[in-house]
């Protein structure tokens, strides 16, 4: 029985990535050092603040300055959180849908609460959200499904009646740890060279459009298997 679904947040409810590019973009003007290709920090998204410093400024944490710019970056992109930020296409008539039918819908991110939840509100989403959990809010973040199991209980349904919908490979292993069926958001901000077959992902979607009909299908079958 489908009776709720769960989504990671950037990059795959939330398309974050020209918010974090503008922040990268001044940091790296100011700091006079050569702009970067995009893509390359889209791939890092996932990996927040530290993979897509890494990738901008060609350094890691425990080097020298690197703990600054991080500082630097969450201060700077906590001031502009939603410029250009935006639903990606597909999700606003999918949350449309999953209103309609009453079934709840959260998050589940690895985004720290000071970031995603005044982005939810700036959205237009928090009312809407039936739950959004934040490491800051388990003792163990996503693989680990403690989260998932707080966002379901805070739905109030069963993880064996949810999906998780997420971009990344942690995300679709805390769902199955938690006994969910999982979708895989091919549209995302998954690297080029990730082989997303082997997250064994109950399902794959290339464009958040397709979520609607996936689920649709499920819920419909149920029905009939009733």
């Amino acid at each position: 029985m489908l009776s709720g679904v769960l989504f990671d947040l950037d990059g795959t409810l939330l398309d974050t990535v020209e918010d974090f590019m503008a922040v990268i973009d001044s940091m790296l003007d100011e700091h006079q050092r050569p702009r970067v290709a995009p893509e390359l920090v889209r791939a890092q998204v996932s990996d927040g603040s530290i993979g897509m410093l890494s990738v901008a400024f060609a350094t890691r944490p425990g080097e020298p300055g690197f703990d600054a710019l991080r500082d630097e970056f969450l201060t700077r992109y906590e001031r502009a959180l939603a410029v250009h930020t935006r639903p990606f296409p597909g999700i606003m008539p999918l949350l449309d849908w999953l209103d309609t039918e009453g079934l709840p819908w959260g998050v589940v991110t690895n985004k720290l609460s000071r970031f995603s939840i005044p982005l939810m509100e700036q959205i237009g989403l928090s009312e809407r959200c039936g739950s959004l959990v934040c490491p800051d809010q388990v003792s163990q973040g996503k693989p680990h499904p403690e989260a998932v199991f707080k966002a379901c209980a805070e739905l109030g349904i069963s993880p064996q009646q949810c999906v998780f919908v997420g971009d990344h490979l942690r995300d679709i292993q805390a769902g199955r740890a938690a006994g969910m069926d999982t979708i895989a958001a091919l549209y995302g901000y998954l690297p080029a060279e990730e082989d997303h077959t082997a997250w064994q992902a109950t399902h794959s979607v290339y464009t958040a459009t397709d979520l609607q009909p996936w689920l649709l299908g499920r819920r419909n079958l149920e029905t009939i298997d009733v």
